[in-house]
């Protein structure tokens, strides 16, 4: 079960519902806002492998 610290929650709030439900699929635990970023990366880094590639 994902868990986000008060400290960074309002940050978190700030993200889409798509985002957000995303994060929570993971099954992390956010507890800085470098935590936060770093989910963010690995959604984008995924989410750019997964494009197929047009040469």
């Amino acid at each position: 079960m994902s868990y986000v610290a008060p400290a960074v929650k309002e940050k978190f709030e700030t993200l889409s519902v798509d985002l957000k439900n995303a994060i929570l699929q993971r099954n992390v635990q956010i507890n800085t806002i470098h935590d936060l970023i770093n989910v963010l990366e690995d959604i984008v880094k995924e989410a750019e492998e997964a494009e197929p590639v047009n040469k």
